[in-house]
């Protein structure tokens, strides 16, 4: 590869067709290679090869459209670049394709084609000296005098006088800098020709221009429209070092970095107005003076950043979302007290005690401007309108209403955002809601806030604490924002359908208001099948059929779906027989309701199931409303073991544990025997007791009274009263405990048909929250030990039981 000429580039040189730029002497740019000759040119030449000279391949400027391109060889430009190959890399995506890093040696001519496939192989004839490049200017030979002396003069000083408009502090400046020292004139102008924003089209004209004083006159002009173009850029606006990294643009990597300079000013003038309309928006925002500091820092920062940076994209979206937050925009609230029970009733049946805490804020914000938003929570089996009471309450108020789901939420960052350092960062869910909304005083419901998870990302219920405490959410900070957020002014609804889940300190937090479930369907169902109640009636015994025997739900959404199914069946009725219409209205009775929603799901099996003694009725609760619980007992021969079926857990065991230790301590007593008439009801004897409904789980201080019931009816061979259903828990002295959850226990045994209900004493507050006519159906024993829960739940007392009971076990003078 040498002579005397200087080094040698091979004289057969596979050839790279690229409609991507044009490749001059002395620059490095990066070519995407995907056509079939191109990708055998890399895959059997250059990966393949193992000397330098399997590095130089020729470029060729591909001048046919791309879109138009075929298999034929186009007819190839005359003049090329010889390259070296300094980095390959491959890529299957989006297609197979090679990306190549290739530094410019020289100028070539094509003599003649060797071979078109598998990739172009040709006879070339070098045409610039290969060691110009690689001497420095003192060592390397310079232009001569006459016309190409001045005009390689000229050219220099045209590069020093645009690197003396711009500042040499600024690194990319000086290595241009220090580039145009150390490299011969004659080199010039296809280096800079490289570096400055100009067309391919005048990059060809100088790759074409063979002798150096046409070299010299093709690129002196695009130098000089440079130059003016920096002047008008310093007309306009004085370029500080810092603008530097945005009027030049770098591209890394190869001997000779290609380099581009921007000095035509129009981008910058967009966006020097762009950031001017921000900086605006940041002041009219109406932010407090700790978050406008943070956002004139940040713009300052933007200012300074060439928008190829990454976080220059970041930086903007950050300021956009603070100007756009709600920092000072709120809306005014209706304190129209008449006017809001008025909209509360009509778009809600029942609820009174809900409606009253609504109006009672609003009294409160009558008489006090800067109240702080309470932090409610709603508390009720699905579908008895808790969601809708949230939207209910903000129409009321008249504000903004923003629901956010909690349902599965398991990461803290969903609640409190992202750090600004982490790839796709983005505010939390809370300050997303203030965006979208637009005020500072929304009504947010938090769905489901029972239903947070945890994981490794953390625990959102802990993040929620922050929102959701009064004294300090005035001062909420989001990871992204990073600058405090008042939150005070929202007035916060959280959902659930238990309390059970909600972690202590988070309950804490927040006032809670159980909702129980009440309807008012028919109407909302007629209208939405386009019937009327003059083409359908449904009688109150229908309705009650329907609640009793199909759907037993604590809500209403099951209610719901059956009271559709009828309204679907008579739609098809009426719209069949429009020349015969039947007779008007269309009455749904018992027969009728057989026939659309089939054989009833639930039948009333309590005084069926009490035939045997070792039964007894309990309550329970569970998250879907009140339900009753039989409670069986068995006994046969053995060494004296509890066997306990029903999908116990570890309370309800204990329960068990407990009644029959009280049972066998005042055995004699209560005259209980074993199954021989012994005075130990366990010895000899073994015990079964089963909760039936064995798939859902059984949990909680409730089932004490009951499970010593059953057994006492199982040793004395006594029948436990049909018609009586209790609840409580117990004590190793025979003391009964309250429980919880009494109104939905009671009114599970009001829809069993239940006369009886035995509850603690200490329970006998809970029913004053009773409606009314569950109150005059049922009677109420309260008791305060065990003898007085055996007494009452058998007919004529039980034998040794204290005679201590209530002489009027229905309880009118406290309800």
């Amino acid at each position: 590869m040498s002579s005397d000429a200087g080094i040698q580039i091979p004289s057969r040189l596979p050839l790279l067709l690229t409609h991507e730029g044009v490749l001059l002497p002395g620059s490095t740019v990066r070519l995407s290679v995907n056509s079939p000759r191109n990708m055998h040119l890399v895959s059997q030449r250059l990966l393949r090869g193992t000397s330098l000279k399997s590095t130089i391949i020729g470029v060729i400027p591909n001048t046919r459209d791309p879109e138009h391109d075929t298999d034929h060889l186009p007819a190839l430009h005359k003049i090329g670049t010889a390259g070296i190959a300094v980095q390959v890399v491959g890529s299957n995506w989006p297609k197979p394709h090679y990306t190549l890093l290739i530094t410019g040696l020289c100028r070539f001519r094509v003599s003649s084609l060797l071979k078109e496939r598998p990739f172009v192989l040709a006879e070339v004839e070098q045409l610039d000296k290969l060691d110009q490049y690689t001497t420095s200017a003192t060592e390397g030979a310079t232009a001569g005098d006459g016309e190409l002396g001045e005009l390689s003069q000229k050219f220099y000083q045209a590069a020093v006088q645009l690197l003396g408009m711009l500042d040499t502090s600024v690194p990319v400046v000086a290595k241009f800098r220090r580039l145009l020292d150390s490299l011969p004139r004659e080199t010039l102008p296809d280096v800079v020709a490289s570096m400055i924003r100009t067309s391919n089209k005048e990059k060809l004209q100088v790759l074409d221009a063979v002798s150096l004083e046409e070299r010299f006159k093709k690129a002196l002009p695009m130098l000089t429209r440079q130059i003016d173009g920096l002047k008008l850029l310093q007309k306009t606006r004085k370029i500080s070092p810092d603008n530097e990294k945005r009027v030049l643009s770098v591209r890394k990597g190869g001997v000779f970095p290609g380099r581009q300079f921007n000095l035509e000013g129009e981008d910058e003038d967009e966006d020097e107005d762009d950031t001017a309309a921000l900086e605006k928006k940041i002041h009219r925002a109406n932010m407090p003076e700790t978050a406008l500091r943070v956002c004139l820092k940040e713009l300052k920062r933007l200012k300074k950043m060439p928008q190829s940076m990454p976080e220059f994209a970041l930086t903007r979206n950050y300021l956009d979302l603070m100007v756009e937050l709600p920092w000072s925009k709120s809306t005014k609230d209706c304190l129209d007290i008449r006017a809001a029970r008025t909209l509360l009733d009509n778009d809600h049946y029942a609820l009174d005690k809900l409606k009253r805490r609504v109006l009672e804020y609003l009294a409160v914000r009558q008489l006090k401007t800067s109240l702080k938003g309470p932090i409610l929570c709603f508390v009720g089996p699905p579908g008895v309108g808790k969601t809708s009471v949230g939207r209910s309450i903000a129409r009321t108020l008249g504000r903004e209403f923003h629901r956010i789901a909690l349902g599965g939420v398991c990461d803290q960052s969903d609640i409190r955002g992202h750090r600004r350092t982490y790839v796709g960062s983005m505010p939390g869910r809370i300050i997303n809601g203030l965006k979208t909304v637009g005020v500072n005083n929304p009504v947010f419901l938090l769905d489901e806030v029972d239903k947070l998870g945890k994981s490794l990302q953390g625990d959102p219920a802990a993040a929620l604490l922050e929102v959701l405490d009064p004294e300090q959410n005035h001062s909420f900070t989001d990871h992204y924002l990073n600058v405090a957020f008042d939150l005070s002014q929202v007035l916060f609804i959280a959902t659930a359908n238990t309390t059970a889940t909600i972690p202590p300190a988070l309950l804490d937090r927040m006032e809670v208001l159980q909702i129980p479930a009440h309807r008012h369907l028919i109407p909302n169902q007629l209208e939405q099948h386009g019937l009327t109640p003059q083409q359908l009636h449904i009688p109150q015994d229908t309705t009650q059929n329907i609640i009793s025997r199909y759907t037993r739900e604590a809500g209403v959404r099951s209610l719901e779906r059956k009271i559709g199914a009828i309204c679907r069946a008579v739609a098809v009725k009426v719209a069949e027989d429009k020349a015969a219409p039947p007779e008007m209205p269309i009455v749904i009775d018992h027969i009728a309701l057989k026939d659309i929603l089939g054989p009833p799901l639930f039948e009333m099996e309590v005084s069926e199931r009490l035939t045997l003694p070792g039964v007894a009725l309990g309550l329970a609760w569970t998250p879907l409303g009140g339900e009753i619980m039989f409670v069986e007992a068995s006994r046969m021969e053995g060494d004296g073991q509890l066997t306990l079926t029903g999908q116990l857990g570890d309370v309800m065991k204990e329960s068990a544990h407990l009644a029959i230790s009280w049972l066998r301590t005042n055995a004699k007593t209560y005259q209980l025997t074993n199954m021989v008439g012994g005075p130990d009801p366990l010895e000899g004897t073994d015990i079964h007791l089963h909760f039936p409904a064995g798939a859902v789980t059984k949990d909680g201080p409730s089932a004490g009274v009951t499970i010593v019931t059953c057994l006492a009816s199982l040793f004395s061979g006594r029948l436990v009263r049909s018609d009586v259903a209790m609840t409580g828990e117990i004590t190793l002295r025979g003391l009964v405990l309250p429980v919880g959850g009494i109104k939905d226990k009671v009114l599970a045994a009001h829809r069993a048909g239940v006369k009886r209900v035995i509850l603690p004493k200490r329970n006998e507050k809970d029913l004053e929250e009773l409606p009314a006519n569950v109150r005059a159906d049922l009677d109420f024993i309260t008791a305060v030990n065990l003898d007085e829960v055996l007494n009452t739940a058998f007919d004529g007392g039980f034998p040794g039981a204290s005679a201590s009971t209530h002489t009027h076990p229905q309880l009118t003078s406290k309800l």
